[in-house]
């Protein structure tokens, strides 16, 4: 168990030092559709890809209640989950579209909240 925790431990650290290094992150993805959107599940993959190539830790559990649109400025909230319970907020931003290819930055909340009781 003792391991376990510890590697919660890490992995909210991780990710709270990673709020501070996400700011001004950005990735792109390319849209499938005529209107260009992204859906919920493969931003939320690129997402984790992205977090564990900046902290060096495994891909974490990240979970977007909504497709995001493909209009510059559109915004999104999506919820990173640590081993321990405790999560993370992410905001994602639009911030160019070019064609199918949707730009976005994202930036990961300073603190963590609580594991749910």
């Amino acid at each position: 168990m003792t391991i376990a925790r510890s590697t919660a431990a890490k992995w909210s650290l991780s990710a709270v030092a990673a709020g501070a290094l996400l700011v001004g992150c950005s990735a792109s993805v390319s849209a499938g559709k005529s209107e260009p959107k992204l859906a919920s599940d493969k931003l939320a993959a690129s997402l984790a890809d992205k977090l564990a190539s900046t902290t060096g830790q495994p891909k974490p559990d990240i979970t977007c209640p909504e497709d995001l649109a493909g209009k510059v400025g559109t915004e999104t909230r999506c919820t990173l989950t640590a081993d321990d319970g405790r999560t993370l907020g992410v905001t994602v931003t639009v911030t160019s579209v070019d064609g199918k290819q949707i730009h976005y930055d994202f930036k990961a909340d300073e603190t963590a909240s609580p594991a749910p009781n």
